[in-house]
């Protein structure tokens, strides 16, 4: 695993990853970049095949520099990227709607990443069996020592690909709207309407052992908090977490 964190503060700014609209909202160091990621369990990965655009919503992780994605060995999509194809993995979080005095001024806040490399698929046992612990750790840390190992046919299924970030921007609008001059007269309500992802209330499995309560590889999935916040909260108990 490589991270480009010791070496440099930012990915290389190019013609495939430059913010051309509202580029002042660009980002284009690690820091924003991987923040956004971790913030995020799926993202959706774009590719050509024969010619043909796919965009595929799948769940993913972050290692370093590196992003990592599953899906079924029998899938065209992986079975296509693993021939190290290019991809654009994306990532997306709804922060609020703007509502302007104007309809041409109405946004939204967000923060967003594109990232562009080559996907790679992981063909050695030992290595797809660790990137399989990963998955799950990264969500739910603490929880594999609990579960029943996977089945060697259980391991051949699953096809883990990943890719190194060769460049990658963030884009993020926050703040209230802004309006012509002109229209702040007007007398029609304007500003922000906050959204977020939240834990709900856990509903246990009908076939659950009475009593069994969730365990501590849980416990940042509190009710009510941002899944966001939860994420971070995870990423912070792994072993290799980034200050």
């Amino acid at each position: 695993m490589s991270d480009r964190t010791a070496a440099a503060p930012g990915f290389p700014i190019t013609h495939r990853n430059r913010v051309r609209r509202l580029h002042e909202r660009g980002r284009y160091d690690t820091a924003a970049i991987y923040a956004i990621l971790d913030a995020a369990m799926l993202c959706h990965l774009a590719y050509v095949i024969d010619g043909q655009p796919y965009a595929t919503p799948t769940a993913f992780w972050r290692e370093g520099d590196r992003l990592y994605w599953h899906g079924s060995s029998a899938s065209r999509m992986l079975r296509a990227q693993s021939e190290g194809i290019p991809v654009c993995l994306t990532v997306a979080h709804l922060d609020g709607l703007v509502l302007a005095r104007s309809a041409f001024h109405h946004a939204v806040n967000y923060r967003s990443v594109m990232a562009f490399g080559r996907a790679r698929r992981i063909e050695d046992p030992a290595e797809k069996l660790r990137a399989m612990t990963a998955f799950v750790e990264r969500f739910f840390p603490g929880r594999t020592a609990a579960l029943r190992p996977p089945t060697t046919q259980e391991v051949k299924a699953t096809a883990i690909l990943g890719m190194r970030i060769e460049q990658a921007s963030a884009k993020r609008r926050i703040g209230p709207p802004v309006d012509d001059e002109a229209d702040y007269v007007a007398a029609v309500w304007a500003g922000v309407i906050p959204l977020a992802t939240v834990v709900g209330e856990p509903s246990p499995c009908p076939r659950l052992p009475e009593g069994m309560a969730p365990g501590p590889d849980l416990a940042a999935y509190a009710p009510g908090r941002r899944l966001d916040a939860a994420l971070a909260k995870n990423r912070a108990m792994m072993p290799d977490a980034e200050p």
